[in-house]
């Protein structure tokens, strides 16, 4: 392995910046929904919502029909990938990515498995593939299945091996932001066009996703790569790539790999507030998060296992806040209140960029529904 101790070393404020600007952060971007989702390779979805919001901070003249319609037209699904979490992902990267992150689920298959004694992994999958094919299920209808066939094992963990063990989505109206739906399943075969009993597409190639993943986190260690994805073992891939790829040092001494041609804007570079979903990957794809989350701030987003939805300020993580709907009024005819909670004080000029931006949100997000902007106290 080259060493490391010639390699430029990049300051909190230069991985910040560079970060914003692969993540669409640092300045609003006119590319289209499905394009972006693809760059960022995916985007959190273990909530309906938070794609939306996602999208809503990073592309000007987003609109959430814009990623419904994909979803709708199966361009974009709902499926379990990186970290074994929900994403959504363009059709390509849910056929592609999936197999792909299936090791890194090996875990979880082999916890399921000892709450399931007796049950065949193979056969349970071949029972499911079945089942979801014929038409999709939801998670009830599927283990009212499986408990017929074993009735003494542990009922979520029969879900939980399926999910673990077939390349499943979510489909819709599941998913959309002008209608709900409960989750039903099916493969990624059928729901995006392969048919049934198509054979696997062969996973991403580890070395591109590496190319993709600097891309849209960059720059980034082994370590950062790998806690973004779930998988291990990724130092040989960095190898491989490196005669290709710049290297830094962040400024624990840490090695970072980067595209040559990648942004790495001056970290004076102003950056404007953002709001930002629960679970956003900006803020989980690095095993050092302080290029984004300041270190006294590091365990006030979360609430159990819950994640709040956060903004930043001046590229950092400054608080949280969250959207209220008035439900006096019905349906989508009430009013939105956004309620902004600091960590600590925040000056003038930033509060005043806080709000026009909380503003501009709610006007995607709101469709023309009356709202208002307020400050809380400082979240404790």
């Amino acid at each position: 392995m080259a060493s490391t101790t010639t390699s430029p070393v990049l300051s909190v404020r230069a991985l910040n910046r560079a970060t914003l600007a692969r993540q669409l952060l640092l300045r609003r971007t006119p590319r289209g929904a499905e394009d972006a989702v693809r760059h960022l390779v995916g985007l959190q979805a273990q909530n309906t919502r938070p794609p939306y919001h996602a999208l809503a901070a990073r592309l000007d003249g987003f609109r959430p029909e814009e990623l419904s319609g994909l979803m709708e037209r199966r361009a974009a699904v709902r499926t379990v990938t990186m970290r074994s979490t929900l994403h959504t992902h363009t059709a390509a990267d849910a056929l592609a990515l999936v197999p792909l992150m299936l090791p890194a689920r090996d875990r979880e298959v082999r916890m399921f498995g000892k709450r399931c004694p007796g049950v065949e992994p193979d056969v349970l999958a071949a029972l499911v593939r079945r089942l979801v094919e014929e038409r999709p299920r939801t998670p009830k209808e599927i283990r009212t299945a499986l408990l017929e066939r074993w009735p003494d094992a542990d009922p979520l963990a029969l879900t939980g091996l399926a999910r673990c063990l077939l390349p499943l989505v979510q489909v819709t109206p599941r998913g959309l932001w002008d209608r709900g739906g409960q989750v039903a399943l099916t493969t990624a075969d059928v729901w995006l066009g392969r048919g049934t009993g198509a054979g696997p597409v062969p996973p991403a190639p580890v070395d591109d996703v590496v190319l993709r993943y600097l891309a849209a986190f960059g720059p980034a260690s082994v370590k950062d790569m790998q806690t973004w994805s779930g998988l291990t073992r990724l130092r040989g891939a960095f190898e491989r790539l490196r005669p290709r790829l710049l290297t830094f040092r962040d400024p624990y001494g840490t090695e970072l790999f980067d595209l040559p041609d990648a942004p790495r804007p001056d970290p004076d570079t102003p950056a404007p507030p953002r709001f930002l979903p629960e679970f956003d990957n900006a803020l989980l794809s690095h095993a050092d998060r302080t290029r984004l989350v300041p270190a006294e701030y590091r365990n006030r987003t979360w609430k159990g296992n819950q994640s709040h939805r956060t903004f930043l300020v001046d590229g950092f993580l400054a608080g949280i806040w969250r959207l209220e709907e008035d439900t006096a009024k019905g349906g989508e005819d009430g009013g939105l209140t956004l309620t902004v909670q600091p960590f600590a004080p925040v000056g003038r000029a930033a509060r005043a960029e806080v709000a026009e931006e909380a503003a501009r949100t709610l006007d995607v997000l709101g469709r023309g529904r009356p709202y208002d902007v307020r400050f809380g106290v400082f979240a404790e």
